[in-house]
């Protein structure tokens, strides 16, 4: 996926990004593939395949959350900073908070906030279990399974809030789950299952809210 061609697809999610945005993503990729030569960050490098299997991706979140009227964003594992750097460029209104257990990562994340100039968002080295917030949406993408992410994240979600898992395939980790979910209060709501445009590969993002009672 070409610059072009991501700029496209976006606007199909609703978004429509302008010359600020756009070299701001232009630079966290350079920092991202700079980075990744010393520390383990992604095996994806080619532009055209971090701009659709990394910053697309990230902005699919879109389709189950509308982030212009969220306030606090917490991304859990956060790696190299997707989807929460990316979120941040495309929504700067965000008050985003990437949590992640490596501390090279997060030196990594905190340098690339500095050198991307966004403001309302930080990196904590912490392991999510450990962590006492509350987000309006809290998002983890290609971490974990579901029957991990659930104790790790939804305690994170404040009321009237969700956790949005970001996965690739889902039929698997579905099954049995429901004793989990009941034990930690929450119900699925929704798993919205989706192609990746040209490459056409399987990804869902399944919505989890606290429940009522």
């Amino acid at each position: 996926m070409n610059k072009e061609e991501f700029e496209e697809e976006v606007k199909n999610l609703g978004i429509n990004l302008n010359e600020e945005q756009k070299e701001q993503l232009e630079k966290f990729y350079e920092i991202l593939i700079e980075e990744n030569k010393k520390i383990n960050l992604t095996r994806i490098i080619e532009k055209e395949d971090v701009y659709l299997k990394h910053f697309y991706d990230s902005l699919t979140i879109v389709k189950e959350t509308n982030l212009k009227e969220v306030k606090t964003l917490c991304d859990v594992g956060s790696g190299a900073g997707l989807p929460g750097i990316v979120l941040k460029i495309i929504y700067p209104h965000l008050k985003v908070t990437l949590l992640d257990s490596l501390l090279k990562r997060v030196n990594y994340l905190n340098e690339s906030i500095k050198k991307l100039k966004l403001e309302n968002i930080e990196a904590i080295h912490t392991r999510s279990e450990n962590y006492q917030g509350q987000f309006d949406v809290v998002t983890s993408r290609a971490v974990a399974n579901l029957k991990k992410l659930i104790p790790w994240c939804i305690h994170l979600v404040k009321e009237n809030g969700m956790f949005i898992a970001m996965k690739g395939n889902i039929e698997e980790e579905t099954i049995d789950i429901n004793q989990l979910l009941k034990k930690y209060h929450c119900e699925i709501k929704k798993i919205n299952k989706f192609v990746l445009p040209k490459e056409n590969s399987n990804r869902a993002l399944v919505v989890i809210k606290k429940s009522n009672h």
